[in-house]
């Protein structure tokens, strides 16, 4: 079978408090580990999307607009949906690890590193379709 989960590729979650959310793959484990003996992967996702902005709006409001509210997860194989696209994943995957998760502290330092960097490719206009609202 061939491997399609890897790192940088985006899914959506199908099960859960997020699901319908879209998250990107930081780092995946096909057999498990001692502590999650399943297959697993550390996944960045996106609580609140950002919101449309007009060109009539005041740069107070519109900073307000383009924040992004991340999450930090460990999930199941089965609860993910992988798509076709990626995203790049460097600038936050240092900053995302297992002892990150398990310490509440450095999970909300995690996510501060994280909105920033996703804040930042939002500005840029990379991945428009990471950062739209998933209709259904």
């Amino acid at each position: 079978m061939a491997k399609f989960i890897k790192a940088g590729k985006v899914a959506i979650v199908v099960r859960g408090r997020y699901a319908g959310k879209k998250v990107v793959i930081v780092k995946p484990h096909d057999d498990g580990t001692k502590a999650h003996p399943f297959p697993h992967a550390v996944v960045v996702g996106v609580e609140r999307a950002p919101l449309k902005v007009t060109k009539n709006l005041g740069a107070k409001k519109t900073a307000k607009r383009t924040r992004v509210k991340p999450f930090v997860k460990l999930v199941n194989y089965n609860h993910l949906m992988p798509t076709r696209y990626s995203f790049d994943v460097e600038s936050f995957k240092s900053a995302v690890t297992y002892e990150a998760l398990e310490e509440p502290s450095q999970r909300e330092e995690a996510k501060k590193v994280v909105g920033k960097a996703l804040e930042e490719k939002h500005k840029a206009g990379k991945n428009k379709w990471f950062f739209t609202k998933l209709q259904f």
